[in-house]
């Protein structure tokens, strides 16, 4: 046994509805092995979207538990994790099992397998890590029924906000059950490639200031998105930095084959991409614009969103 395995006391939530329903199908899946290197854990499973939010708080205040573990994709996760972070309990500790669509948060630890057993073992031997957090720190509320607004000290993201492209996708997305995860995002992705209108903004960090138009514009703390594209190569959860990719609106032609660089992260050699790091950001529209939080749409409370990371932030239990 780990040191302090024993040690931990867990609580485990389930998002069915994760993975376009294949959440619901794997949540027997995972009790057997929870039970097994988890003996004393207790469990409980959303029922509506967000839920798992609510959730998280009232078994943090309870004050019986101190590893929290979200079974789900990116957009479960950084629902619970978000809920660590603000419950200012430094001995509180979060995990994260998948069963989600895109998994992108999962890449930076190798633990997105499909195999259960194995990944709650993974977990159960797992180290204990600081990683650094992105925060929204202006207001804004999910695009999704029941929605409660932002919390005025701001939201936090384990992988990254975006704007423009990817928020379409998202969208147009919704609803879609007949096709493959993969497959999906690609058809919805050429669709908005061919046809979404670029975004006028204004986007200033700690080091210079971009105005025009832009296909999209992401600020990650992670590397993926879209189920595995690097969009910010050289990002990483460690470094007590974010990192910006800013891609110009340009013709659909030349937007297709930064689609296809950006399969392996050769995009962002291309003069119509800007890419940066930095602390603290801003990105200013002309109304308050809608973005991506990790997998999940938020609509901006007023035209300006304030973006920064914190390091060293959410303590993790990963695997070895």
């Amino acid at each position: 046994m780990p040191p302090h395995q024993d040690l931990r006391r867990t609580f485990v939530i389930f998002n069915p509805a994760s993975g376009r329903g294949r959440g619901a199908r794997q949540i027997d899946r995972f009790l057997g092995p929870l039970k097994k290197y988890f003996p004393d854990f207790e469990y409980a499973v959303t029922k509506r979207p967000g839920e798992e939010s609510l959730i998280a708080d009232q078994a943090i205040s309870e004050g019986r538990f101190n590893f929290i573990v979200a079974v789900g994709g990116d957009g479960t996760w950084s629902n619970v994790a978000d809920r660590v972070i603000g419950s200012g309990l430094g001995d509180v500790a979060f995990g994260f099992l998948a069963s989600g669509t895109g998994n992108d948060f999962a890449r930076n630890f190798r633990s997105f397998g499909k195999n259960t057993v194995a990944a709650v073992g993974a977990l159960a031997k797992g180290r204990d890590v600081l990683v650094d957090v992105g925060r929204v720190a202006t207001a804004g509320t999910p695009v999704r029924a029941n929605a409660d607004p932002l919390p005025a000290k701001g939201r936090h993201f384990l992988n990254l906000i975006g704007f423009g492209f990817d928020v379409s996708v998202i969208e147009d997305s919704l609803g879609i059950k007949f096709l493959p995860a993969t497959l999906l995002y690609k058809a919805v992705a050429l669709k908005n490639l061919c046809s979404l209108p670029g975004t006028a903004l204004k986007f200033t960090s700690d080091k210079n200031e971009i105005k025009e138009r832009h296909l999209m514009l992401t600020v990650s703390n992670g590397p993926f998105f879209g189920g595995g594209l690097p969009i910010a190569p050289a990002a990483n959860i460690t470094d007590g930095l974010l990192d910006v990719c800013a891609i110009r609106d340009v013709s659909p032609i030349k937007r297709l084959k930064l689609f296809y660089m950006a399969g392996n992260g050769k995009h962002v050699k291309s003069q119509f991409v800007h890419t940066g790091q930095g602390k603290h950001f801003k990105v200013g529209f002309d109304k308050p614009p809608k973005y991506e939080l990790d997998g999940e749409v938020w609509q901006a409370h007023g035209p300006e969103v304030a973006i920064e990371v914190i390091p060293q932030a959410l303590r993790m239990i990963v695997p070895r």
